[in-house]
């Protein structure tokens, strides 16, 4: 007997917009917390990866795959989760389906052409399908857009897609925990990202609350 997806599975898009750290940095941590993550990445991302992360995924998934845990494990000792990379064809994948997605979903970091796509319901392939079933299904949407400045199209987009209940979050740190570097910055970030999703961490400080 088969079930809908719960919340120990959520599926993650990386786009052609900078920010792969905090995509990569997601990533574990939704590891971390036990999740099944169903991780797409579109051929723009894998460029920008490289660029800025400086490791060259591969286009075969399984590859993809193989990689980025061993990436991951040399950063992280706790990857409790299961990680499923997907190719952007595999229509018979769960995110596919409205009957088997996983009810949560972000997209990390997010290109404005990928926004496009998901808010005029393109579905050109599975990243964008996947987003279209989690709004049809009335689930979790984040998207993470990273981009400046943003020109009315962006933001018509933008309006539309939080108009069905997507949540916009620009990868836009604060500072009023005093960042030491990049990482720092990351962590801001990707801590208000899992905050919306329901998943402990302890990334950062919060505001009002001094440092144990």
């Amino acid at each position: 007997m088969t079930t809908q997806s719960d919340k120990s599975e959520i599926s993650l898009a990386w786009t052609g917009a900078s920010g792969s750290p905090y995509g990569l940095k997601l990533l574990e941590c939704l590891l971390n917390a036990d999740k099944r993550v169903y991780l797409m990445i579109s051929s723009a991302a894998r460029v920008v990866f490289a660029t800025e992360e400086n490791i060259k995924l591969s286009a075969n998934p399984e590859k993809a795959q193989d990689q980025l845990l061993q990436v991951l494990k040399k950063t992280s000792q706790n990857l409790r989760g299961e990680l499923i990379v997907l190719g952007k064809d595999n229509w018979f994948s769960p995110p596919a389906s409205g009957s088997a997605a996983p009810k949560q979903m972000v997209i990390c970091p997010c290109s404005t052409g990928s926004l496009a796509a998901i808010a005029t319901g393109m579905s050109n392939n599975l990243l964008e399908r996947a987003a279209d079933v989690v709004i049809k299904e009335k689930g979790q949407l984040i998207m993470v857009p990273r981009e400046m400045p943003l020109s009315a199209i962006h933001l018509e987009h933008m309006l539309s897609l939080t108009r069905l209940g997507v949540t916009m979050m620009p990868a836009a740190p604060g500072f009023y925990h005093h960042p030491k570097s990049v990482a720092d910055l990351v962590d801001f970030v990707v801590a208000r990202i899992l905050d919306h999703l329901g998943v402990e961490h302890s990334l950062t400080q919060r505001w009002g609350y001094e440092n144990k």
